[in-house]
């Protein structure tokens, strides 16, 4: 099998996973009369532990355990993870400014986007 279609096939399988994880994150917090924003944050924040700790698996086992886990099953679980991780760097890197500028920028430019959306979108088809 061509490497590319290998890991694009890698990456759908962990995603599809990552997915089916979240919706069952999400049920489960319904069940326990969570609001939708704390099952969110649950989620997000679990993510986030799991791509820590999934990094230090993966990084002695090749790149496919790391397309698995971290592209294909956090992706579909939640892209929080990856947001995070990448303020982390900054901020390990001794980049604490732009550590702050990434994430306030990109949560607010999101709101932005979520508006500017809204506002372009279709009343009906």
């Amino acid at each position: 099998m061509n490497p590319s279609c290998r890991d694009a096939l890698i990456v759908a399988l962990g995603g599809g996973s990552g997915a089916v994880l979240r919706w069952l994150a999400s049920s489960t917090a319904r069940n326990f009369h969570l609001s939708p924003i704390t099952a969110i944050f649950a989620v997000n924040i679990s993510g986030c532990f799991l791509f820590g700790f999934l990094h230090g698996f993966t990084q002695s086992r090749g790149h496919s355990w790391h397309l698995a886990l971290l592209t294909g099953l956090l992706g579909g679980y939640t892209t929080f993870s990856t947001f995070s991780w990448d303020s982390y760097q900054l901020l390990s890197s001794g980049r604490p400014a732009t550590a702050l500028a990434n994430a306030a920028g990109s949560s607010l430019a999101g709101i932005a986007a979520i508006w500017l959306g809204l506002l372009a979108a279709p009343r009906s088809l």
